[in-house]
């Protein structure tokens, strides 16, 4: 599920940064919750003012091995799907206002619509409601 975005027409530390701070806000993260935020080893993910606010929020990284796809593959399939069904198949953009309304539609359809065979063929909204009702109805051990 995406849960982060961000549009820009660069690859500066904020772009990334930004993105995170949604996923923060949208899961409502608080220091030492045990998120681990997997990444390949790209600059704007191993720089200073990124990797201080994953310490900030007690976050562990799992950052890729050099030129190893594999290493991600969840990633690379997204971003290779993203391609695919959005930048492919309905760009060019005139501006980043076109840019970010259809990347928001894609997003919103991706989550709440898009079938996954991963997922037993529910869309990822879907799914994780379903994850966290099992949650609730576990017994917790004592």
């Amino acid at each position: 599920m995406i849960v982060g975005w961000q549009v820009a027409n660069h690859m500066r530390t904020e772009l990334p940064l930004d993105a995170l701070e949604m996923a923060l806000w949208r899961r409502r993260i608080k220091k030492g919750s045990g998120l681990i935020h997997h990444s390949d080893r790209g600059s704007q993910y191993v720089s200073i003012r990124y990797t201080d606010r994953l310490t900030d929020i007690g976050a562990s990284a799992s950052v890729g091995s050099v030129a190893d796809s594999y290493d991600n593959a969840t990633a690379e399939a997204l971003n290779g799907t993203f391609k695919a069904e959005l930048i492919e198949m309905q760009g060019p953009w005139k501006d980043v206002d076109q840019v970010e309304r259809a990347i928001f539609q894609w997003i919103t359809w991706y989550n709440e619509e898009r079938l996954h065979s991963a997922l037993d063929y529910v869309p990822p909204a879907e799914y994780e409601e379903a994850f966290w009702r099992s949650q609730e109805q576990t017994p917790q051990s004592a």
